[in-house]
C-alpha cells in the first residue's frame, strides 16, 4: 500500500505470518524487487524505516498489526534512469532550476512510479552527477537536486538544485521558513479568510490519509483568504507556513470548504458534478532569495486549463 500520492514512502502492517521475523528480512521478502536486504538493512540504520511511528534496530521482531513506514533514499543499489520527459521550465541558471509540474507527475520514484518521475526528467536535464554525498547535509545528498515536494496531482512550481552548495542552502532556507509557498485552490463553498493553526498527522484508522490530530501531530499553519466566490465555489489562496504532506487539503477540509475535486479529502457529489479529474490545487507562486547570489525571485506558474474553466 502506497503512504500517500507524494511521498517516497511506503507502509503496511506486519501478518501474523510474518511476526517474530527480523524486520530486514521481513522488508526484503515484501519488497525485494526494489533493492536486496543490505539495502533496507542501510534504511534502518539511516532512521527511515519506522515500527509505530518509532525508529528502531533491524535485528527487532515486529509483532502481528504493527505499522512499517519505510521512506526510500537514493544509493547505489536504487537507479533511477535519466528520462527525456519535457518539461515547462520557468527559470533556470547553474545553481537551480524551477518548474511548473504538470499534475499527475510524481516527483520521486517509489512503489508504483519507479518511472516517468520529475527525478527521472531531471537527471535527463542534468545529467552531471548533482553532488558528492560528503558535501551535502547528512540523509539529503541521496535525494538528487530535490528540496521540497508536490503532491502527485498538484500542479505548479518546483524548485530543485543543480549544485551541491545549492542544494544545501536551499534545504535550510525550507527548514527555517524562508521561502514563500502561496498556492491557488478552488473550494467548495466559502472559507473566508484567516489561519488555520492546527496540528496534522497520520489518520488514527486511514492510515494512508492525514488528518487534524490533537495529540501526535505535527504543526502546520495555513494563511489563506477567498480571492472570489459564486455561491456555490471559492478560488483560494493559500499561503503555508509549514510543508506537512497534504497540508492546504487537510487544512480546508477541516475549514469546510474542501478542494474540489480531491478523492480524499473532497466531495465525491461535488467532484462528480463538476466533472474533476484532480484536486484543483496550483503551486502558483515562490518568493525567496537566491541561494547563491541572494537576489530576490519572485516566480509565477500560469493557472492550468482545468482550473481556468471556473469563470471567477
Amino acid at each position: 500500500m502506497s503512504m500517500n500520492d507524494e511521498t517516497d514512502c511506503d507502509a503496511f502492517l506486519i501478518s501474523e505470518e510474518e511476526a517474530g521475523e527480523r524486520l530486514d528480512k521481513i522488508l526484503a521478502a515484501r519488497l525485494g524487487k526494489i533493492a536486496s536486504r543490505t539495502y533496507f538493512q542501510f534504511l534502518i540504520d539511516e532512521g527511515k524505516v519506522l515500527v509505530n511511528g518509532a525508529k528502531v534496530k533491524k535485528r527487532i521482531l515486529p509483532k502481528s498489526g504493527d505499522e512499517i513506514t519505510v521512506e526510500y533514499v537514493f544509493n547505489e543499489e536504487i537507479s533511477v534512469t535519466p528520462e527525456n520527459i519535457p518539461l515547462d521550465i520557468i527559470y533556470e541558471d547553474h545553481d537551480i532550476i524551477v518548474v511548473n509540474k504538470a499534475a499527475g507527475m510524481v516527483v520521486h520514484p517509489a512503489t508504483g512510479h519507479w518511472s516517468g518521475t520529475f527525478v527521472n526528467a531531471l537527471l535527463f536535464h542534468c545529467p552531471q552527477p548533482l553532488a558528492p554525498q560528503a558535501e551535502l547535509p547528512p540523509n539529503q545528498a541521496l535525494r538528487p537536486g530535490i528540496v521540497h515536494r508536490l503532491d502527485k496531482d498538484t500542479s505548479g512550481l518546483l524548485i530543485a538544485a543543480k549544485t551541491p552548495l545549492a542544494q544545501q542552502r536551499l534545504i535550510e532556507m525550507f527548514a527555517n521558513r524562508r521561502v514563500h509557498k502561496e498556492y491557488l485552490a478552488i473550494c467548495i463553498g466559502n472559507p473566508g479568510g484567516g489561519t488555520v493553526d492546527v496540528p496534522i498527522g497520520r489518520h488514527p484508522v486511514h492510515r494512508q490519509l492525514m488528518a487534524v490530530r490533537k495529540e501526535g501531530g505535527r504543526q502546520a499553519i495555513t494563511h489563506f483568504r477567498t480571492l472570489h466566490f459564486d455561491g456555490h465555489l471559492s478560488l483560494v489562496s493559500a499561503v503555508i507556513a509549514t510543508g506537512r504532506t497534504h497540508q492546504i487539503r487537510v487544512h480546508m477540509r477541516h475549514r469546510g470548504s474542501p478542494v474540489l475535486g480531491d478523492k480524499l479529502y473532497g466531495v465525491d457529489a461535488q467532484n462528480t458534478k463538476y466533472k474533476t479529474e484532480r484536486q484543483l490545487l496550483h503551486a502558483y507562486r515562490l518568493r525567496f532569495n537566491h541561494p547563491i547570489t541572494d537576489v530576490l525571485m519572485e516566480l509565477e506558474a500560469p493557472i492550468p486549463k482545468d482550473m481556468q474553466r471556473f469563470k471567477f
